[in-house]
């Protein structure tokens, strides 16, 4: 698909589109699975946009990341915002699914969200790899301070206990986000991505958690999960590379 380039008035080239997300870690664009899933996304169709890392979330919309700001318009929710990117843009990226693979992705992208928050409890609450998260995090963002992540851990924290994966034991955790791996394991295809030869916009959205923890320097149950599944790993490390590269 051939990138899609904004002209300004004088014909040269401007930027429409900012994405605000989470922080690099561990050689991934957003250390966060829906920031990685956008700019994956925005990446595979070609849009042009520039990144900005933040770290404080409280002035996002819902004080939630990510968001955009399209041409003045600020968008929260990554499944809104690529929602609204295929229809302001007319992006094919997901032109040629049929209602049964839309009801699919649809699926996918709720397991998704459960996942996130097993990803999470594993770096933010337990106890065994919290200090080699907080380590990681202070070492590759050294403006980052003590009190910013204390302040961070406590708040996900209660964030955990009220959505209700704080109140488990870590086994018990682990078995819900081992459970939405192995249906991934399933669902791709030893050598293509969830509908066929080419990405879609649900292939952003598996990369964008898969990619947290395939890539992540710290050996949780998720990650030997991950790396005992080629299927998982081949998908990851191919939309990485078409990442990199855009298409």
């Amino acid at each position: 698909m051939a990138p899609y380039t904004a002209r300004g008035a004088d014909g040269g080239h401007r930027i429409l589109i900012v994405l605000y997300s989470y922080p690099t870690l561990f050689g991934v664009a957003d250390n966060n699975g829906y920031g990685l899933k956008v700019f994956a996304f925005l990446r595979l169709v070609g849009l042009p946009f520039r990144h900005e890392h933040v770290f404080d979330a409280s002035h996002a919309p819902r004080g939630q990341l990510p968001y955009i700001v399209d041409d003045g318009e600020t968008i929260g929710d990554s499944n809104t915002i690529i929602a609204h990117l295929i229809s302001k843009y007319r992006l094919m990226i997901d032109a040629a699914l049929d209602a049964r693979q839309r009801d699919l992705n649809l699926l996918v992208v709720r397991l998704l969200d459960d996942l996130y928050w097993v990803m999470s409890y594993s770096r933010w609450k337990d106890e065994r790899y919290w200090p080699a998260f907080s380590a990681a995090l202070m070492r590759e963002h050294p403006h980052l301070t003590d009190d910013d992540i204390v302040q961070a851990r406590e708040f996900n924290l209660k964030r955990y206990y009220f959505q209700g994966i704080g109140r488990y034991e870590p086994d018990a955790a682990y078995a819900r986000g081992l459970a939405d791996l192995h249906v991934l394991a399933d669902l791709i295809a030893p050598n293509d991505y969830v509908h066929g030869a080419k990405p879609t916009s649900v292939d952003a959205a598996i990369y964008g958690f898969v990619a947290n923890i395939h890539f992540y320097d710290i050996d949780t149950p998720l990650k030997e999960f991950v790396s005992g599944h080629p299927a998982l790993v081949r998908h990851c490390e191919a939309i990485h590379e078409a990442v990199k590269r855009g298409l």
